[in-house]
């Protein structure tokens, strides 16, 4: 690829009714509605409501999209046994991975599992598959996973995960996350979503292809590995010194800076008061002190901002979730926008099918073995 077009940057591949990201350097809408009004005002499973459906559901609307996602949480029997199955030591991303792909074996898309019944399945069992996994390899559990009172996606995992009710506090923190991260235009993974449709494989396909891009730490997995850095300092002062040293060695530092945006993440601000409103309950409430600074460093020194990543680390981690679990939170609430887009893909298709700049050798004869 040329500098220009290097990572399809600033490149034009298709049309979309579903999201703006970054409109003059700020800035991020889901189907008009200004993300800040959604995450003051809507609950998440009115925004997947919204991403999926095109409008924003009526208080019956919801009421019976919510008793819908209720009675979809449960899990086939076959797919309990393969969660049994996976190492406790694979990576929760991996877990997510491997159930969805077994789901699809066993709920293959059809005249009888369309894809928005799958959409609204897959939204509804995610949490059921991870926590299946975790409390069973972690806990020598077995969830019984519908057995729960919680209505929310967030309340529902968080109770299968903490086997307790969650407090309100706690609860609206991941469900507001649950909203920032539900949709963000041509990401990597809704790009790699977008292809796979547009080849015209399964729903299924689609989303894995998804889940394992949003894998990487440079997308989905810097949630993870900005918690670990901040776990390593105890004060603001510590902080400091230690990533000034950190970028003296030209290492890099997750969480910061964005592909899209230019000015600031507008997403940032929001998961950032949530950390700042958990950590005066928390046992090591001073991490958010730590990531104050960690800001303001990165900024002094590189005019970098904090992206979403950066401080939903301290709000996860506040809420008790183990750091594996950050990018899982991902899928819950990506699995929204991601299957938005593949309706959209599906509704105009053209197979995506980019061109590169050759850079390698001209055209030259073949040596025969002999004379190599």
């Amino acid at each position: 690829m040329t500098a220009k077009t290097g990572g399809l940057e600033g490149i034009i591949v298709g049309d979309t009714s579903i999201s703006t990201v970054g409109k003059e350097g700020i800035g991020l809408t889901y189907r008009g509605y200004d993300i800040h009004d959604l995450a003051a005002h809507a609950s998440f499973e009115e925004v997947a409501y919204l991403l999926l459906y095109g409008t924003l559901p009526t208080l019956t609307e919801l009421q019976a999209y919510c008793e819908k996602l209720f009675k979809l949480r449960r899990l086939p029997n076959e797919l309990k046994l393969l969660l049994e199955t996976i190492p406790g030591s694979a990576h929760p991303m991996e877990v997510l991975r491997t159930s969805i792909s077994m789901l699809g074996t066993l709920e293959p898309e059809s005249s009888q599992y369309k894809d928005q019944e799958i959409a609204d399945r897959l939204i509804a069992c995610t949490p059921s598959m991870l926590l299946y996994w975790y409390q069973f390899h972690h806990n020598n559990g077995r969830l019984e996973t519908w057995h729960s009172e919680e209505k929310t996606t967030a309340g529902y995992f968080l109770q299968l995960l903490h086997n307790k009710k969650p407090s309100d506090e706690i609860r609206r923190a991941v469900d507001v996350s649950l909203i920032l991260y539900a949709e963000h235009e041509l990401n990597a993974s809704t790009f790699a979503a977008r292809v796979t449709a547009s080849t015209g494989s399964d729903f299924y396909s689609a989303i894995v292809s998804a889940v394992g891009t949003l894998r990487g730490p440079l997308h989905g997995g810097a949630n993870e590995e900005a918690m670990r850095l901040i776990s390593l300092y105890k004060t603001p002062d510590q902080a400091e010194k230690g990533i000034k040293e950190m970028l003296a060695n030209k290492e890099k530092i997750m969480g910061f800076g964005h592909r899209v945006y230019k000015i600031s993440d507008p997403r940032s601000d929001i998961i950032k008061s949530w950390s700042r409103k958990l950590s005066s309950q928390a046992k090591d409430g001073y991490l958010y002190a730590v990531s104050e600074r960690i800001e303001k460093i990165m900024w002094d020194e590189k005019k970098l901002f904090p992206n979403l990543d950066f401080y939903s680390a301290t709000a996860y981690h506040f809420c008790g979730i183990p750091t594996d679990l950050f990018t899982p939170i991902f899928v819950m609430a990506r699995l929204s926008g991601w299957s938005a887009h593949i309706f959209e893909q599906r509704g105009n298709n053209r197979l995506i099918r980019p061109e590169a700049n050759y850079v390698g050798p001209a055209p030259r004869p073949f040596t025969p073995i002999e004379d190599r």
